[in-house]
């Protein structure tokens, strides 16, 4: 593992967060499927002054369907999972799995000191940095053993 590998771990989660895209309480479901779409997302954060107070993922937009015979008049208050899970901008990227198997979510928005969105950490994070970190472990284990071999 190299030592840029263990700064990821140690790095505050603000450094591994991406740019997230809000909605309203008010914005209608079929808005939201369309700025997921339109932005090749799975969830938008619902945001009152620039603070999470609600996620929709793809999947509460499926299940909607599901359980409502008519759409129109639904909003991202109707279908949206209150309070969610949050994660302090300096944590540590080793406390975001935590967080999230505590929390059983696989998106996380962050926030600072004042509870303002700074972004979002996704699963999806966590998987690439970890394979990336698996990745270097296994090149120097196949390199210090007697029976490696490298492919030609």
């Amino acid at each position: 593992m190299n030592s840029q590998h263990i700064f990821m771990w140690i790095m505050p989660v603000k450094n591994l967060a991406v740019d997230v895209i809000t909605a309203s309480r008010d914005a209608s479901v079929k808005e939201l499927a369309q700025t997921m779409l339109d932005e090749e997302l799975g969830d938008l954060v619902i945001a009152e002054d620039d603070k999470p107070v609600g996620i929709v993922t793809d999947r509460d937009i499926a299940l909607a369907v599901a359980r409502y015979d008519d759409l129109s008049d639904l909003t991202a208050d109707d279908v949206m999972t209150p309070d969610p899970v949050t994660i302090h901008e300096d944590a540590t990227a080793v406390d975001l799995p935590a967080t999230m198997a505590e929390g059983r979510v696989r998106r996380i928005p962050v926030v600072d000191d004042e509870g303002t969105l700074v972004g979002i950490a996704t699963l999806d994070d966590v998987i690439a940095t970890a394979g990336e970190m698996l990745d270097d472990a296994a090149t120097v284990i196949e390199s210090q053993s007697r029976e490696f071999e490298p492919d030609e």
